[in-house]
């Protein structure tokens, strides 16, 4: 996905996105800066996309579930310290609303209560062969093993599928997922390490060489949540007029 705004931010020039810090994107947002609401968006619509697929049913859920959780945010922009990155602090919303919306349709999800197995050891690399070819037979071998993969992480329980998510296809740290989570490090190390227990179950040990490409949020996906979220602060009144 882009992740160059539409407009400009003021003050600012956007030909690298990078060098803006999350607090100076936060006080232009809390100023009504709809070019700032846009770029903390764009950072951050496939983070949270992922987030939210962990513990949502289906992308379409999860797009729902992203949208709420920027409308929800940018109400509270207030409470956002900087002691987490922004967007730590936006998945940790991005899961509480993923579970608000699971227990409305009534389906429970034990996100932090389930007995763990007795599995402390560090985590290990997973091998697999090289399969980063550019002819034609790599590349469609690389996107059936894709299709097969995200299949599989579907099937995970939500607790496993949510830290597989952040640690393998998000690349988070065992600290910032054990944040976005609410549980301890040796949580996240335990319950990643029975995710790739099942995937590899399911799917042998070639699944995290292309973990990166699953659950994409790009193109009409990460449009449709940046015009409906702006749409909302405008009615709001949330963005000043320009």
């Amino acid at each position: 996905m882009s992740f160059a705004p539409s407009g400009a931010i003021t003050g600012m020039a956007i030909s690298s996105p990078d060098r803006h810090a999350d607090r100076e994107l936060v006080e232009l947002a809390r100023g009504g800066d709809a070019a700032a609401f846009e770029l903390i968006m764009r950072r951050h619509n496939r983070l949270l996309f992922r987030t939210a697929r962990g513990i949502a049913v289906d992308d379409s859920e999860a797009q729902d579930v992203v949208q709420e959780t920027y409308l929800r945010a940018f109400t509270r922009l207030d409470s956002y310290r900087a002691d987490a990155a922004l967007g730590t602090w936006l998945a940790r919303i991005a899961i509480n609303v993923a579970l608000d919306t699971q227990r409305a349709r009534a389906r429970l999800i034990a996100i932090d209560d389930l007995q763990e197995s007795d599995e402390k050891s560090m985590e290990l690399p997973m091998s697999f062969s090289d399969l980063r070819h550019d002819d034609p037979a790599a590349k469609a071998e690389r996107g059936q093993l894709r299709d097969l993969l995200q299949s599989a992480i579907e099937r995970l329980p939500p607790i496993y599928r949510s830290v597989f998510i952040l640690r393998a296809v998000e690349d988070m740290s065992v600290e910032d997922s054990a944040s976005c989570l609410n549980v301890s490090a040796d949580v996240v190390k335990t319950r990643y390490l029975r995710a790739r227990a099942l995937l590899r179950d399911a799917l042998g040990a070639q699944i995290e060489a292309h973990a990166a490409e699953v659950f994409s949020f790009a193109g009409e996906r990460c449009d449709a949540v940046v015009s409906h979220v702006l749409a909302a602060l405008r009615e709001q009144g949330r963005i000043r007029p320009r």
